[in-house]
């Protein structure tokens, strides 16, 4: 199957470099490309992409904004922030808007695809260090969102689930760490998903940080 993906960015040649990049892999195409983050917004509900390539910082509407409103009608596109190391705050405010994680833009093609192709399957993952960076400067300057929706539905074992992935452990290696089948904890990411109302795994992270079942690692 052939993953569609949009790209948003108000840099031409930033969406030209994307562009040739993901084209020249057989499973995946860009069928779109916006300047502003309306235009992304308009393109998302057109196309259905599985894949939206996010920048923050653009015209008219930005990509924090954006990802909000693709979140909120209900489209089932996944989307990937384009940052850079100087806009931690906007990372997260975009997480919680509804991405499902986010890329450096000086990110090497080889991992651009495979970026790609793991948010499309839901299991986006932020690097634990990078994680760590984030969500710390996130706590310590914006204001607090409100209490987190209640874990009383979940079992002891979705509890230590939500736990690992708040570390940022793909499901084998809380497979390993729990000594479970990969199948298994699978099943347990869903029934947390589920009983929590998360999109994917990055708003689990977030989930498990607002939880206080992880703590920002300090530098």
């Amino acid at each position: 199957m052939t993953l569609r993906v949009v790209v948003a960015d108000d840099q031409a040649l930033v969406r030209t470099g994307f562009r040739m990049i993901i084209d020249a892999r057989d499973d995946l195409e860009v069928v779109g490309e916006a300047s502003d983050g309306r235009e992304a917004v308009r393109l998302t509900r057109e196309l259905a992409p599985d894949v939206v390539l996010m920048d923050v910082r653009m015209p008219v509407v930005d990509g924090i904004e954006a990802t909000r409103q693709i979140a909120e009608c209900g489209s089932a596109a996944r989307v990937l922030v384009l940052t850079t190391w100087d806009v931690d705050a906007h990372v997260v405010a975009a997480l919680r808007a509804g991405a499902s994680g986010f890329l450096l833009k000086d990110i090497r093609p080889g991992e651009l695809v495979e970026a790609i192709r793991v948010t499309a399957r839901g299991d986006a993952l932020l690097a634990p260090t990078v994680l760590s960076r984030v969500l710390d400067q996130f706590l310590r300057t914006t204001p607090d969102p409100g209490p987190p929706r209640p874990l009383q539905d979940l079992s002891g074992r979705e509890r230590e689930v939500l736990t690992l992935i708040g570390q940022a452990l793909s499901n084998a290696e809380i497979a390993r760490r729990l000594g479970l089948a990969e199948a298994t904890v699978k099943n347990h990411v869903t029934a947390v998903l589920r009983k929590l109302g998360l999109r994917d795994r990055v708003q689990a992270v977030v989930a498990a940080y607002d939880h206080g079942l992880v703590r920002p690692r300090r530098p």
